[in-house]
């Protein structure tokens, strides 16, 4: 019944680069996947235990809703089946990616993800039933017996989403299709992770890189302004090559989401996208607009962007090196003890909660072989706690990461500490609040405590790019998937050209190229299919909602707003209780309208005048 517990661990971008791997790691920086299931048997037995329980609960159908007693029985027992399945994807999912190269435990996570289909397929008939019971009956029903409080708000989506509800055969169908959905996707991972040739570049001290995903995100920070033109020509050159077959992987997906819509009588794709939370169609039209609206506060940042780097004319591949550079380090015990020390605004009942999940196995930290690269937080072991992957290389950004993954971490923690199981999961578009918040606090605090004008700039540079990347850059890919769907719905064809044709319009008006402002070259217009989001049905715009609120909020409790800390730690603990929407609104910020969009745009234009003042005291 009612929408499958989402499986997709909430993750940070993908690492730069591959860190150095550590021999043996200090204790408290392994994770104890023994706290799901003590042994790899006791996970195989539960797996058989859920696989035979899913076919029982068909003993359902036909009664769900005959009474309150029934009812109950049935969601329980629905319920019981998610929480093995969730426990077991936790256990396997996480076990496959602390050594990518073991075959034996990414089965095992195959075989959990086919139980998730298993289990859509035997429950795809009780959405129709409670549609056809009807609001009346359900509302009596929930009347009638207070143990079904849990599931009223999932009971009561059911009825809303009623007329995109198909008849119980329908159903199945759309349950059996899911694998087919995600094939392009899949394939396009695939290709891009482990059948694509990169190229190999010469540097001028003569070394050679293969320009894998890996080594393109480290050389493109590197100090020779030539040296970075040569990654993005090559990197995004080959690409271009595959243009065609990328193309028709990434319309096929859209299709894919368009066909979906289609079946459950939505009028386009992001209608479809957004009702799965009853999101309003304002908060996407809103972001776009706003966005657009302070592109000119993004243009000042790359003029100053180009000042600081002493380059003429910026181009593209000049936007991810470091501002200013620093050397410090930034160990496991200090990325702790900062982010501990950032949270102190949030109460001494938050701190305490980091510092047990700091010392209780909650984190796998530092690099391995075969492991997989990146940051993640997994909190589908629902009752036991949430999980953490880093790969900390003792820098800024892995200081950063982990402040951004605790913060999904406590989000999860508290939300679960509070609901019921039915009501702790919550949506994507509230997720990233939570992660980047605390990156927000953790850069204030930074500022605060830095000792010297260089320090503050390199924290300066850091939050300007943060804001780039997390709010401009994901605003940017949220219209262009808005075009890429527009298409298809219209009926027309999506080739690669197409795609990076609509790519390169785009790229160059948020990076101002005709205005001279950022030079943009033909090559890398084809960066779109570098992009993995586009797969994921429209996503990726949450990530700059996200942001906006988390800056209006942070902006909040730092300022000491009288019931901004409440009302923060109330939205973290409310699971989804309520729409996303709304449990924000209770939380003071309404997505529909431009405030927390422009506190974005006014938050760069406060750190860009600190930096031109520091600027202007040394031209003295």
């Amino acid at each position: 019944m009612i929408a499958l517990l989402s499986l997709i661990a909430i993750a940070a971008e993908p690492a730069a680069a591959a860190a150095p791997v550590t021999a043996a790691p200090p204790p408290g920086a392994v994770w104890r996947l023994d706290h799901i299931f003590p042994t790899v048997e006791a996970f195989e037995k539960a797996r058989g235990e859920a696989s035979s329980h899913i076919p029982k609960l068909a003993d359902c159908r036909g009664k769900l809703t005959s009474d309150a007693a029934t009812l109950f029985a049935c969601l329980q027992d629905q319920d019981a089946v998610r929480i093995e399945i969730s426990r077991l994807s936790s256990y396997a999912s996480n076990h496959a990616s602390s050594d990518t190269r073991d075959d034996a435990w990414q089965a095992r996570e195959g075989a959990v993800q086919q139980l998730w289909t298993d289990y859509s397929e035997a429950v795809s008939w009780a959405d129709p039933e409670i549609i056809a019971a009807g609001a009346p009956k359900i509302e009596s029903l929930l009347a009638a017996e207070p143990k079904l409080s849990p599931w009223a708000y999932p009971l009561r989506a059911v009825l809303r989403r009623g007329e995109h509800v198909l008849s119980a055969d329908q159903e199945r169908l759309l349950a059996l299709s899911t694998a087919i959905a995600f094939a392009p996707s899949n394939t396009y991972q695939t290709f891009a992770n482990a059948e694509l040739p990169w190229p190999e570049i010469t540097l001028p001290d003569g070394t050679k890189a293969t320009l894998r995903q890996s080594e393109y995100s480290r050389l493109r920070v590197h100090p020779d302004p030539a040296v970075r033109k040569q990654v993005f020509d090559a990197f995004f050159g080959t690409l271009a090559t595959y243009e065609s077959t990328i193309g028709d992987l990434l319309a096929t997906q859209v299709s894919t989401h368009w066909f979906y819509a289609q079946a459950r009588k939505y009028p386009s794709s992001v209608e479809a996208a957004l009702a799965s939370d009853f999101l309003p169609r304002a908060i996407y039209d809103t972001l776009v607009t706003e966005t657009r609206a302070t592109l000119p506060t993004l243009h000042r940042y790359f003029a100053l962007r180009g000042r600081m780097l002493g380059i003429e004319e910026l181009t593209y591949a000049d936007l991810y090196v470091p501002l200013v550079k620093s050397d410090r380090k930034y160990s496991l015990e200090e990325s702790k003890r900062l982010t501990h020390a950032a949270m102190k605004p949030l109460g001494k009942e938050y701190q305490a909660a980091l510092t047990q999940g700091y010392d209780a196995g909650w984190m796998d930290v530092y690099p391995a072989k075969g492991k997989r690269s990146g940051a993640y937080m997994d909190d589908s072991a629902w009752g036991v706690h949430p999980y953490v992957l880093l790969n900390h290389n003792d820098d800024w950004d892995s200081a950063s990461t982990l402040a951004h993954e605790w913060g999904h971490a406590l989000h999860s923690q508290l939300t679960n500490d509070t609901q019921p199981f039915a009501t702790s999961g919550y949506s994507t578009f509230l997720a990233e609040i939570a992660s980047t918040f605390n990156e927000a606090l953790l850069i204030e605090d930074a500022l605060k405590n830095a000792k010297t004008d260089d320090e503050r700039l390199f924290y300066l540079g850091s939050a300007l790019e943060s804001l780039r990347t997390t709010y401009y850059r994901q605003a940017m890919f949220g219209e262009y998937e808005l075009q890429i769907h527009a298409q298809v719905e219209k009926g027309e064809p999506l080739t690669g050209a197409a795609l990076t044709a609509l790519y390169a319009d785009l790229l160059r008006d948020y990076h101002g190229s005709e205005k001279g402002i950022v030079r943009v070259d033909d090559a890398w217009t084809h960066e779109w299919a570098f992009i993995p989001h586009f797969y994921y049905d429209f996503y990726v715009w949450q990530y700059a909602t996200s942001i906006a609120a988390a800056s209006l909020l942070s902006e909040r409790v730092l300022d000491k707003e009288k019931g901004a800390v409440d009302a923060y730690l109330r939205l973290l603990r409310s699971g989804s209780s309520d729409d996303p929407h709304q449990l924000l609104l209770k939380a003071g910020v309404d997505m529909t309208k431009p405030d927390a969009y422009r506190a974005v745009a006014a938050r760069m234009d406060e750190l860009m005048d600190e930096i031109e003042a520091i600027l202007a005291k040394r031209a003295r």
